[in-house]
């Protein structure tokens, strides 16, 4: 007989623990879809959202600071 054998003992099990990570991430799962917009926190420029584009990504054309989704600006406050 060996260590893995079947019935009680040393085997392996289907193990139900209490797991992580079940989390949703940002936006409680869900992103802010087509439209809206993207807005200077510093200055408070504000230009249309360009889909597939992330806000984060595009720099102030008035102060060349970081752009931010409007939802999240307005969220914050």
């Amino acid at each position: 007989m060996g260590i893995f054998q079947s019935g009680k003992g040393l085997g392996r099990g289907g193990g139900k623990g209490l797991g992580r990570g079940q989390g949703q991430g940002r936006n409680k799962g869900g992103a802010f879809g087509t439209g809206g917009f993207c807005v200077c926190a510093k200055c408070g420029e504000k230009i249309p959202h360009q889909q597939g584009v992330k806000c984060t990504t595009i720099k102030c054309p008035a102060c060349g600071h970081t752009m931010i989704r409007e939802e999240l600006l307005n969220k914050n406050k």
